[in-house]
């Protein structure tokens, strides 16, 4: 038995070495290289659209609301109607994400809006979850809740003005 033991002890050695040696030339454990950040797609409208935009938008006005919504003929969620107003006047194809708009505008000062750019806001509790177009004056047209029909607000409106979060542009001047 001494003899078996000797055996097992002088095979496991040799072993665990070379097991170790092994793992050791393998080198360190690759790390996930950072990828460099991807600017987003950047959009650039000439200003001369605008007119266009804005004449499209109002002759949406009554529609009605429809969540996921994105034609006329079935209704319009907010961003339903934006990218359905974009797609028309301007041949701009937007995804129909608020968010996601967001993210392929630039950002603009509130004193610098100008018919066609959009306003955002922050209405359930996470950035980003309405937006409209702005019209001027303060106004902008919207699909605001469901019941409802596409309609013309205030930034000056108590619930929006408590809830504006950004404006934002794709156009060039």
């Amino acid at each position: 038995m001494m003899q078996s033991s000797l055996t097992t002890r002088s095979i496991r050695l040799p072993l665990a070495l070379s097991l170790t040696l092994l793992v050791a030339c393998t080198g360190p454990t690759p790390t996930k290289t950072p990828q460099p950040r991807v600017p987003p797609p950047t959009i650039a409208l000439d200003g001369a659209q605008r007119g266009n935009v804005i004449l499209t938008a109002a002759g949406l006005m009554q529609t009605n609301y429809r969540y996921g919504g994105s034609a006329p003929a079935t209704g319009f969620d907010c961003s339903g109607l934006v990218a359905y107003v974009f797609r028309q006047a301007a041949s701009q194809p937007l995804p129909h994400n608020t968010a996601a708009i967001a993210h392929l505008s630039r950002p603009i000062s509130r004193s610098k809006l100008k018919p066609g750019d959009f306003v955002f806001f922050n209405t359930l509790n996470r950035p980003f979850s309405h937006m409209g177009i702005y019209l001027g004056d303060g106004r902008f047209i919207n699909a605001p809740s469901s019941g409802g029909k596409v309609r013309i607000d205030s930034l000056d409106n108590p619930y929006y003005a408590k809830r504006f979060e950004s404006a934002r542009t794709l156009f060039t001047s």
